[in-house]
This record gives structure tokens, sequence and C-alpha cells, in this order.
């Protein structure tokens, strides 16, 4: 963390001395003068029904806004932003008050703003001017609160950029995500299926409006996609000609300047592509910055591959002759396989032991359906279905994931999870149904009622009451721990009770012992972090080293 801020601080620095480069990007605004920039009249019909023309925002019962726009991308813009207005201020708070909660410091956030600023100084320049048009739309409803930070369209702009420069910097995000797709015999009915986990963690708050939009362009295919309040691009989505994007994150080195942002180019695929052919001549177009791989399914290819991307190359990773296609967080085509930074992603993080738990759990299971897809997808054991305890990011199901999603293209039916997590109902929709069949002043839901997943059974457990709590104590415990504040017995007791399988409790009450000199404590509950089933190697790597440190002291 601390090397992540050194390194805002530095560039930030740069950004000050070079900051006559930048000012072009300041000003910059997309061309709207062609289009006809009237702000749309909302007429309330209800607190969880809006309706401005043939538009709606609607809140179903599950607790997801369903969204219906569709216009030329400053028409879809400004009708996106005027319909989720409020929703829309709320989450910008949400997310500027996390950074908040990361850099404390005034005089760091100054160096943040700066950083920004330098470090987009080439966005507007990468991304289509179609999206920088609607963005420059939903921005126009944005609080003026954040405007220190950067202007309402520029802020917005790089909001989107968000998403890549947390999995880069490993500070804003967390990126964790799990994908499969399986087709011909491996899938129920020979159809392909796909289901994926989007674990972008900002903070539960942050999941609490989230969004289905469903989206009908002037040019370009109707689509759906899963979104919340100001983000235009697409992280998991399908099309109405059954092709469907969702995105892993790799590892990258941290960049130099924004190209253009992952989900503006999964949004581009999503609208302009309908076989996987031409979603790969899309992404041979665009410069990244980060590296991610896109899980591309196709009702017409009636396949998945993944388009592997990074700042310097690109490839396409298939699987000939196999009916399975699975991903977590490391590359597999020929290009990326061997890469020096991939290997050590492999070795150190936790995608390939999720990519190990997908391929048992395929195996255990000879035909995917959608119930079994969200099984895969809820999945909070280890290999061999050890515990591994709750939050543990080597499970499927972390408990923190922004939605899990099940496509079948070529029925063009998408299921998506209602909160928390991925564990309530998965909502059923059917493309056809909401793009050729809707009608407008809508106050009900486009679900398929009679498909819906139900609710996973470990909500009502004591287990996810105790996660609960849990989430609520770990963090009392780090304040404690960063003050230097005595922890009591029951207090630790109670802790460690409320998520005994997760290693992580007894890591940090080792780290207390530790700091309040009670050596042979501490040695105690690192070694008992050590039974457990620990995250990543450098973080068993540590406790060994602060074990060797205590062998010393104890000598």
């Amino acid at each position: 963390m601390k090397k992540r801020i050194t390194y805002l601080l530095f560039v930030g620095f740069l950004g000050i001395m070079v900051s006559c480069g930048t000012s072009k990007s300041k000003k910059h605004l997309p061309d709207i003068s062609n289009y006809n920039a009237a702000k749309p009249v909302v007429t309330k019909l209800s607190d969880t029904a809006f309706i401005s023309g043939n538009n709606s925002l609607f809140k179903n019962k599950q607790g997801i806004w369903e969204l219906y726009v569709e216009g030329d991308p400053l028409e879809i813009g400004l009708t996106t932003g005027a319909l989720t207005d409020s929703l829309l201020q709320k989450q910008q708070q949400i997310f500027f008050s996390k950074i908040t909660d990361i850099i404390p410091s005034k005089f760091q956030q100054k160096m943040l703003r700066h950083f920004l600023s330098w470090f987009n100084r080439k966005l507007y320049l990468n991304v289509p001017e179609a999206y920088q048009t609607e963005i420059y739309g939903v921005s126009q409803y944005t609080s003026h609160e954040f405007d220190n930070i950067a202007p309402q369209y520029q802020r917005s702009l790089y909001l989107h950029a968000a998403h890549d420069i947390g999995h880069a910097l490993q500070d804003l995000a967390l990126v964790g995500c799990s994908s499969f797709a399986a087709w011909n015999e491996k899938s129920e009915d020979g159809n392909l299926i796909l289901g994926r986990n989007f674990d972008f963690y900002v903070n539960d708050a942050f999941a609490e409006n989230k969004i289905i939009a469903f989206v009908k362009p002037k040019r370009g295919h109707n689509f759906m996609m899963v979104t919340w309040p100001g983000m235009i691009g697409t992280v998991s989505g399908m099309n109405q000609q059954g092709l469907t994007v969702t995105i892993n994150a790799s590892k990258s080195k941290i960049p130099l300047i924004a190209k253009t942002p992952i989900s503006i180019l999964t949004r581009e695929i999503l609208q302009h592509a309908q076989n996987i052919n031409e979603a790969i001549a899309i992404a041979k177009k665009r410069k990244v910055f980060v590296s991610e791989s896109i899980m591309v399914g196709s009702a017409q290819d009636n396949k998945a591959v993944l388009i592997e991307v990074s700042p310097k190359k690109m490839d396409v990773y298939e699987v000939p002759n196999s009916n399975q296609l699975l991903c977590s967080n490391h590359f597999q085509s020929e290009a990326f396989r061997n890469d020096k930074r991939n290997l050590g992603q492999i070795e150190n993080s936790h995608s390939q032991y999720r990519f190990e738990r997908i391929q048992e759990l395929f195996n255990e299971n000879k035909k995917i359906n959608p119930q079994i897809a969200s099984e895969i997808l809820r999945d909070k054991n280890g290999l061999e279905n050890i515990p591994l305890g709750y939050g543990n990011e080597k499970a499927l199901n972390q408990l923190m994931a922004h939605h899990g999603i099940i496509f079948k293209p070529k029925e063009k039916l998408v299921w998506v999870s209602a909160n928390p997590y991925q564990l309530g109902e998965f909502v059923c929709y059917n493309l056809d149904s909401v793009f050729n069949g809707r009608k407008p002043n809508r106050e009900i839901s486009f679900e398929q009622e009679n498909l819906n997943i139900a609710k996973d059974p470990f909500i009502k457990t004591e287990g996810f009451q105790n996660y609960k709590k849990f989430k609520i104590e770990d963090h009392q415990f780090d304040l404690h721990l960063k003050k230097k504040e005595i922890i009591s017995a029951e207090f630790i007791q109670n802790y460690q009770s409320l998520n005994p399988d997760y290693w992580v409790v007894y890591y940090k009450t080792g780290l207390y012992f530790y700091q309040t000199k009670e050596f042979l404590k501490a040695q105690i509950h690192f070694e008992k972090a050590l039974t457990k089933e620990i995250t990543t190697a450098p973080e068993k790597a540590e406790i060994e080293k602060y074990l060797k440190k205590l062998k010393r002291k104890l000598q």
C-alpha cells in the first residue's frame, strides 16, 4: 500500500512539473453540435418507477434497478443521467469516500488529483467519440461536490478507467473474478452457457444500487449489461445477437498513461459485434493500458474464446476439441503463457487455485445448466471441499462480488444475482422479450419470474450472520492495530469464533501480540494461521518470517 501511495506522490509531482501537457485534456469536451442537447423530462410514477418518453427506470422486488434507454449517444447519456440522478450522486459519494479512506492526507489527495490529471491526459484520445458523448450526457447530472477532483465530464471519464487503475495499483479494487463456459456435450442441452463472478469491490454500499441496463442504440445491436450509476462501460453483458462479454483482470505492471479502458473496449464489442471474429477485429483496433482476459461467448459460433490483451500484445485462446473454457486471473494463450509476469501471477496469487477449483467442480458435474452454474458461482469451499473460511480469496465465492451472472446466448436468456453478492435470487431476463415486447409507462419488472433461480440457502444460516458480524469486527481489529490500542481477550475470542476457518483471524491476532511484545502468544497464533488455507504465497512467507523472528526472540 505504501509503495502505491509513493507512486501516486511521485507522479503527482511529475504532473505539476509537466502540467502544460495536461491542459488540453482538462479543457476537452466532445462535439455535441449535431445532437439534440435538450434535457429530458422525467415523470415519477412511484419511489421505484420513473419514465421519460419510451425510457424507464424501475426497481424490482429483488432490489435491482432495471434501466431501459434508447436513442443516439447523447440521448442515451442524458436520459440515463436524468433517470438515475439521485443514484448517480450517491454512487460518486460512496466511491470518493473510499478514496478518502485509502488516502486520508489532504496533501496526498492533492497529489492524487495531479496524478489523475497527468495519468489520464491522453484518455480522451482513446475513447470513441460516441462513448465520450454518452459519458458527457450522464455527467451533466453528477454532483458539483467533487469538482475539486476534476470537472464533471473529465471526472466521469476518469471513473471509466477506475477498474483498470484499480487492478494496476491494487488499492482501489480487489480483482479475483472467475468465469467459465460450456457447450456441446458439456452443456445440458448442447447450447452454450456461461457464468461469471465480478469481484470489483469498493465496499458493500457500492453494490447496493446495482443496475441492469437494457440499451437500444441507434447504431449497433441492442444489448444488456450489469452496471452501476455513472458507468457506461461493460463488465458483463450480452447483446440481442447472442454475443456475451465478461472481463477478468490479469497481472499488469503499473502503467504510465491511460489508453482505452477495458470496459469501453468491451462495450464497443458488445454493441457492434455479432460473433467471435467481429469481436476480435474490434479488439485489434484499440490500445489498452492494463492486461485483461475478455471472455467472448457467441450463439452463432456456439462456443467461447478468451481475447487476452495487454499494453504490448494480444492473443486469442481457444480450446480446440474441447467443450469447456475456464478463466480466473492469469493468461493461457501461447503469447502470454510463459510470460514472466504471468508465471509470477500463477505462483504468487490465488488465481491458479480458483482455476483448479472450477476444474474440480466441472469434473463433478457432467453437464452444466443454469442451476448448476449458480451453484458453482456460489461455491465457498476450497479444493476437495475443504473449508477456507468466509471471505477467503481462494474461493470462487469470496462474499464480495458486485454480481454473479449466467448467460444462455442462443435463447437470449440472462440471469443476474440480486444482493447480497451472488447469494440473492438470480433474476432471469429474455432479451427478445425486453426489446421486442416492451411497453412504455411501465411499473412492472422485465424479469421472467418462472425461470428465476432461488436464493442461496446459505443466507439463512448462522454462518452467514456470523460473517456479517465478522466484517464489522475485522474492521475494528484493524483500527485497534493501527492505533496500537489494547484488545481484550474476550474481543479476540469472539472475533476468531465468528470465522474460525479463516487464516486471517489468527494472523491478525499474532500481529497484535507481536506488537504488544507477548511473543509466545504471537507464536501460537501465527502457527495456527499456518494450519489454515492461506490466500497467497507471499502472505504465507510473511507469517513464516514472523515466526523466524519470534524464534530468535524466544531463545
